[in-house]
């Protein structure tokens, strides 16, 4: 009998899953005419369904609202001009979300529409807000589809591309797994090889980076944003698998541990729900330099970032806002939320603690942003 060591590793790996965020892209879900293709639909929907009878937790992140807008109004590239684009994805994502629950239906789930913004992500009242929606959907029984809102969504406030989203959604919901499925196999060895996929990564390295494809005619994303997706949620704990979605039984094979696709591990310790919020989702709003010892503090020590430590201070915010942090090269190294202001760092950065209320008047806390509220990059 022979063993097959990926499959074994990838088992392994899968054990303890409950919480799955599934991807579907454009490609997946449309055929070459741009309409949803209904019964590779009802296949992926299916077998959906065969896993939430398992008593998994399934969210689906799914593309093909302008693909099928596309494809209702004839339109064979995808729209440039920002209006075109809204009222494409505003006559396909009904249709989508109609075709979701009538497969859904026919097993005895329910479908639940969720369109988000960066700025629901970026603010921490309507990211958590998001949060207990999917789970109170979760607790129903209910299946959230969660797509952009490519209706109202402009360049400041968008994520870019569903890859990138749901990422941020599997970091949201603190997902186990998440499966990309796209219309590729994984990600390849190489251009010129590719009947190999690469099964497991563990980092992704520059050479592994290197591998990354652009992006289709209909779709937004690429093997580029894939990998960011990657790199963001193994960080988080999470584990992810990129795959064929036109492979029969797709989904069933991964959940089985299957060799197919490729699958990128996480990290040992899974990153705080808050501390994921502070890395990847909030907005920046502002950003301090720090110097050396202060940077040796927090990277190596665990410590706290205090006055004393901070050379110079950007931006406009507030207390309780998110900012970056910087080492003494202007290289971006930490995020962390402040406990003083922009107007409040200005006067005390390179002072002690003690001479802080002698400056200030007051003292709020001891540290500029407390360790609990930092995240080393």
């Amino acid at each position: 009998m022979v063993i097959n060591k990926n499959s074994a590793v990838r088992k392994k790996l899968l054990s303890n899953t409950k919480r799955i965020v599934i991807k579907l892209g454009t490609a997946v879900l449309t055929g070459q005419d741009n309409l949803l293709d209904r019964p590779q639909i009802k296949r992926l929907a299916f077998q959906i369904c065969k896993l939430l009878n398992q008593k998994f937790e399934i969210i689906l992140v799914s593309s093909g609202a302008i693909g099928a807008g596309m494809g209702l109004l004839h339109i064979k590239s995808r729209p440039v001009l920002l209006p075109s684009l809204q009222a494409t994805a505003a006559i396909g994502q009904g249709q989508l979300m109609k075709v979701y629950d009538s497969f859904f239906k026919l097993k005895g789930y329910l479908t639940a529409q969720i369109l988000l913004t960066s700025e629901d992500l970026n603010n921490r009242q309507r990211y958590l807000n998001a949060r207990n929606t999917v789970f109170t959907l979760l607790k129903y029984k209910a299946l959230p589809v969660i797509n952009e809102n490519d209706t109202v969504s402009v360049d400041e406030i968008k994520f870019g591309d569903n890859d990138t989203l749901a990422g941020l959604v599997a970091a949201l919901v603190d997902a186990d797994l998440l499966i990309t499925l796209s219309n590729i196999d994984g990600l390849y060895m190489s251009d010129k090889n590719k009947n190999k996929v690469l099964s497991i990564i563990e980092k992704i390295t520059p050479e592994i980076e290197s591998k990354a494809r652009g992006s289709s005619a209909v779709g937004v994303g690429g093997m580029r944003t894939k990998l960011q997706a990657a790199k963001t949620i193994t960080k988080s704990g999470i584990s992810m698998i990129i795959a064929n979605g036109r492979t029969k039984n797709i989904l069933i094979r991964i959940i089985n541990g299957d060799d197919i696709g490729t699958m990128f591990s996480p990290v040992k310790a899974k990153m705080a729900a808050r501390k994921r919020w502070i890395a990847y989702s909030a907005v920046s709003k502002g950003e301090i330099g720090v110097d050396c010892g202060a940077r040796q503090a927090l990277t190596k020590k665990g410590k706290s970032l205090l006055a004393s430590g901070i050379m110079d201070a950007t931006g406009n915010f507030k207390t309780g806002d998110v900012i970056r942090i910087l080492d003494d090269q202007g290289r971006l190294f930490a995020r962390g939320m402040t406990n003083y202001s922009m107007d409040e760092l200005s006067k005390i950065k390179g002072f002690k603690t003690s001479e802080i209320k002698s400056i200030l008047g007051y003292k709020y806390y001891d540290e500029v942003i407390h360790r609990d509220n930092l995240v080393i990059l």
